[in-house]
């Protein structure tokens, strides 16, 4: 039973964090935005989604570990896992060492005033994002196959 519902938080939990990269990957390209609409809109997302996301991806990293650990005796489960949690710790080590630093600078903008470098940033930012988006997905399509396609005890 608990095996069951480590399974079911760590699927839900990974969906919506993988869901909200790729969410963000599909509708908020940067790209074309001015200097003031790009710092208002990050700005915006960086106070809604700094900490919780981090925290989401922590637990995801955690329980993925703990389904690791518990599906020893079966391959098509473990090795998934173990790589799915390996692809997670890539999106964690990309969102602190190269995300979460320009999200601090973008934080201490102004709309009407941006850094002059705003938009080497925001690029810089931005291909970070996809990385880490595919990143994801790449985990939580392991997860998926590891939860769904191994072997289940009687």
């Amino acid at each position: 039973m608990i095996a069951h519902l480590v399974r079911f938080v760590v699927v839900l939990l990974m969906s919506l964090l993988v869901g909200t990269m790729f969410g963000i990957w599909l509708g908020f390209n940067p790209s074309g935005l001015s200097a003031a609409t790009y710092i208002e809109q990050q700005q915006h997302a960086i106070r809604a989604l700094n900490t919780v996301l981090p925290a989401a991806g922590g637990v995801c990293i955690g329980l993925t570990a703990v389904l690791a650990l518990r599906t020893k005796d079966d391959g098509r489960s473990r090795y998934p896992l173990i790589a799915a949690v390996v692809m997670q710790l890539g999106v964690a080590l990309v969102t602190r060492f190269a995300n979460q630093p320009i999200n601090s600078q973008v934080m201490t903008w102004s709309a009407q005033a941006p850094a002059a470098n705003w938009m080497e940033l925001r690029d810089t930012w931005w291909h970070w994002h996809v990385v880490r988006t595919f990143l994801g997905l790449g985990a939580l399509c392991l997860t998926l196959f590891a939860v769904l396609g191994g072997r289940r005890p009687a």
